[in-house]
């Protein structure tokens, strides 16, 4: 009989693909537990390499697809009876794939994420969150952590800030390198992000995530030097504002940053 980790052996896990297999059930069990599948949900999953989370996704729905860019893989899942859709996540449409989506169906998004691709598949699911009811992935320790971060602290940032402003992140458990075939070289985390249940109201999304890239462009220097081309662009002054802006972008709260993008967004947008 196979064991867990030799059962993956004979896929070799391609390199340029980020690929690094879950092998451990439990861990895999937890993960959808933590999606919290209801009917009429619509589920898709990232990357499902070779079938790890999606064995147990078709035991909680048949409402779902994945999206896998190995044609390998693909093969395999769609021979087994899987709806698969060949290309990278990042080239996946909310709307033209998902074209057979039933009216009021949620969606849900689910996956392993590929390390050298997390952040742009999470600023994509930011973009497209009006869209998606809930995501629970597996992402790198380290990126988990900076997603929910407090301020004053190293991994407070760019992620922090726009996630914790636009949805409800949380961090669900960590996964050690032996729940991986191949092992990595970091550890793992799974986090839950809801969105549509975020506390602050943004009054204009594109201002917002410009102002906090331009607050944190420069981090170590002061607000007035790293919004200064920020604030000439859009013909701005610091005496417009009630902020000391001697201060750095890792003291501002979420809230602080919400409010003064709001500020931002009446000023330029009038």
């Amino acid at each position: 009989m196979l064991t867990n980790q030799s059962k993956y052996e004979k896929y070799k896990p391609k390199k340029r693909f980020g690929q690094n297999f879950l092998v451990d059930d439990n861990i895999a069990r937890k993960i959808v537990r933590s999606l919290e599948i209801e009917e009429g949900d619509l589920v898709v999953e990232i990357g499902p390499g070779q079938g790890a989370l999606t064995k147990h996704l078709i035991n909680e729905t048949k409402n779902f697809i994945a999206v896998e860019i190995d044609r390998n893989v693909v093969a395999k899942l769609t021979g087994e009876g899987y709806n698969v859709v060949l290309k990278s996540f990042l080239d996946f449409d909310f709307e033209s794939d998902l074209s057979f989506r039933k009216p009021g169906e949620k969606i849900k998004v689910i996956g392993n994420i590929p390390y050298n691709i997390t952040s742009d598949i999470l600023f994509k699911l930011l973009d497209s969150k009006v869209k998606i009811d809930s995501c629970v992935l597996m992402i790198q320790k380290e990126v988990a952590e900076r997603l929910v971060a407090g301020i004053s602290t190293k991994q407070y940032g760019i992620l922090a800030v726009q996630f914790q402003a636009l949805a409800e992140v949380k961090l669900m458990l960590n996964v050690p390198p032996t729940a991986f075939f191949p092992k990595p070289d970091v550890n793992s985390a799974v986090i839950r992000i809801k969105f549509g249940n975020g506390k602050y109201k943004v009054e204009d999304i594109s201002v917002f995530k410009e102002f906090v890239r331009s607050a944190f462009s420069k981090r170590r220097k002061t607000l007035k030097n790293s919004l200064k081309d920020f604030f000439d662009k859009y013909g701005l002054k610091t005496e417009e504002f009630d902020l000391d802006f001697v201060r750095r972008a890792e003291t501002l709260t979420v809230g602080e940053f919400v409010g003064l993008s709001n500020f931002v967004a009446g000023k330029i947008l009038k």
